[in-house]
């Protein structure tokens, strides 16, 4: 079976399936469907053209070593801003304000650590792939203990970020969302398979272009399309004063439980943060294999560092799109719940009376928001503090209510059907962009979230191919063949790992929000992870032996302790890899006091 003519094949088929859906769109125009359809074919056929230029495993999985530092910049923004950062981050905002931007305070100093102590050894040791050193510093069960790991977490990330993009194309047009995750994951899967890393990293320049315009498009039409006499100051003050602009969390009291289960505050963010960026950018195979394709150590320490530089205020600004929506949702009519397709069915069940009464009760109660949110913006205009107070206190006591409607309505959500989804934090964004946008901005809006999707997959997709090709199948399932033979060998798995992650994304829809899904997810593996390659690189004495058997002790614990839910999933991380660095040096010496002392002769 020939991969170039099967991948041709497909993209026909999934653009008719496209077209023969088109008459079942109630929510984009016709121009919303080009600007979406010519969007994403484009990067799809850019892939397949790229594809024509790699031959063997060099090129396939490190691009020739040819890439610059604004190249791998981009790359490596692409691979970590994934659809799941824009779908879901500004419905983060909105329901917990932005404190989440908390979590990535660790990432810069991160950068540094790694451009001072990983880096170099990568680009020493010239390897494929992260797991290729623990081999050289233990032993080869150690590099397929940790390839295990990368491969089981990044798979099942990967299958909840292609379910991200595909809860769109179901909301909009009431598809299957089976159907929606085999199709999406299928075109993505297209020039992956084809063109290897190069294709990933320039078709991540393209999308990450449309991303950017689409997301400062979203942030112009939000204060646009707010009333005449509201400026863009008017509306931060307006959400500064309903707690949705609060970034830094300060609070500590260790005697209060509770604290240690805050997931966003400034410890958790720098702490758990720091290691939780230390393991991803540096031993997730899907990060590392995009700064491995630098020309030299120098590309790659400039390209991490202006990661470090960029990323913070990058998701500051995307948090601060969804507390926007917040403020425009005051001013106007919002639903009680955002994922259409459920209410849907509550109104088609026997609670649709029900239902529609409190939707009356929360169609008054926004009159009320409006009328006192009006009144807090003259009384900013006009300085006057005491009216300013009391409209607050209003309009908090109308959120507590409207929290209240809320919590009633998910009440009949589920009495209508027990398996429904009742977190649409994943789909405030959406709804906001398809009720509220102008034809044509629509599509692009959609064509930026798969494509988003489609940056990070694709990487991780690559990452997850490389480490199979090179750390399992060419190291200790078929050693010893031909350069073509893993080249062909590599766009296989490219295909085989495509599939799997299609088949997680069909039961991802009951993970709630998505951006806090992928990184539970990554936490419950990266600290084990980052300790392995922590131990390499600083606790010389310790060898393979111990360092397996406390990995294996160290991720058993690490599961127990997020099933008890006693802390924070960011402090995983640092559970995780101070757990196996201690577990490593006590395994050691008792590896070593067992060992018989040679008989004197």
């Amino acid at each position: 079976m020939d991969l170039g003519i099967w991948s041709v094949d497909i993209v026909f088929v999934f653009t008719d399936f496209f077209l023969s859906l088109l008459h079942k769109s109630i929510c984009m125009s016709t121009i919303d469907w080009f600007v979406l359809i010519v969007s994403l074919l484009s990067v799809v056929a850019y892939g397949i053209f790229k594809s024509n230029h790699e031959k063997s495993l060099h090129g396939y999985f490190k691009s020739g070593s040819s890439m610059t530092w604004f190249l791998i910049l981009l790359s490596i923004m692409g691979t970590q801003a994934s659809a799941i950062t824009f779908l879901s981050a500004p419905g983060q905002a909105y329901t917990d304000g932005m404190r989440f931007v908390q979590y990535y305070f660790g990432l810069p100093l991160a950068m540094v650590v790694l451009c001072i102590t990983f880096i170099p050894m990568y680009q020493k040791l010239n390897v494929f792939t992260a797991y290729e050193f623990l081999e050289q510093r233990f032993n080869v069960k150690t590099r397929a203990l940790a390839s295990l790991l990368f491969l089981t977490q990044r798979a099942l990330s990967t299958g909840i970020s292609i379910y991200a993009p595909s809860i769109i194309l179901s909301s909009l047009m009431g598809w299957n969302i089976y159907y929606t995750n085999l199709v999406m994951g299928g075109f993505l899967i297209v020039y992956t398979v084809m063109g290897g890393t190069k294709a990933v990293t320039y078709t991540q320049v393209q999308q990450l272009g449309i991303v950017f315009i689409g997301m400062f498009l979203a942030g112009y039409m939000v204060v646009h399309l707010l009333p005449a006499n509201v400026s863009f100051s008017d509306a931060l003050h307006v959400a500064g004063k309903m707690g949705k602009l609060k970034v830094i969390e300060t609070k500590i009291d260790i005697q209060d439980s509770h604290w240690w289960k805050d997931k966003y505050n400034i410890w958790s963010g720098l702490i758990g943060g720091f290691f939780l960026a230390l393991s991803y950018f540096g031993t997730d195979q899907s990060q590392v294999g995009r700064y491995l394709t630098a020309k030299n150590s120098r590309e790659s320490r400039i390209g991490l560092l202006m990661n470090g530089f960029v990323k913070v205020p990058m998701q500051f600004l995307i948090l601060l799109i969804g507390s926007l929506v917040f403020v425009f949702y005051l001013f106007y009519q919002s639903p009680i719940f955002f994922n259409q397709s459920q209410i849907d069915k509550v109104l088609a069940g026997p609670y649709q009376r029900n239902y529609l009464q409190l939707q009356a009760q929360q169609d008054s109660l926004n009159q009320l928001k409006q009328t006192n949110t009006n009144q807090l913006v003259e009384a900013l205009h006009q300085k006057n503090n005491l009216q300013i107070k009391q409209n607050q206190n209003a309009l908090l006591g109308f959120e507590k209510e409207s929290k209240l409607i809320r919590s009633k309505a998910i009440a009949l959500i589920k009495k209508s059907n027990s398996g429904a989804d009742t977190n649409d934090t994943n789909y405030i964004f959406l709804y906001f962009v398809v009720h509220h946008l102008p034809k044509g901005l629509i599509g692009l809006l959609i064509a930026m979230i798969f494509l988003a999707a489609w940056g990070s997959i694709a990487a991780a997709l690559n990452s997850l191919a490389s480490t199979t090709v090179v750390d399992l199948y060419k190291r200790l399932w078929v050693p010893n063949k031909s350069e073509e033979h893993y080249f062909h060998a590599s766009r296989w798995f490219t295909f085989a790992w495509g599939i799997f992650c299609i088949v997680t994304a069909m039961f991802a829809s009951k993970l709630g929000s998505l951006i806090e899904a992928v990184n539970i997810l990554g936490s419950l593996f990266y600290g084990t992870i980052l300790g392995i390659f922590l131990v390499a690189f600083y606790l010389k004495k310790v060898k393979g032996n111990a360092v397996f058997y406390a990995a294996l002790l160290t991720e058993v614990f690490v599961i127990a302790v997020y099933i008890a839910d006693v802390i924070s999933f960011l402090w995983l991380n640092v559970i995780g890899c101070i757990t196996l660095m201690m577990l490593s040096l006590i395994t050691q010496k008792i590896i070593q006091f067992s060992k018989p002392t040679p008989s004197a002769h």
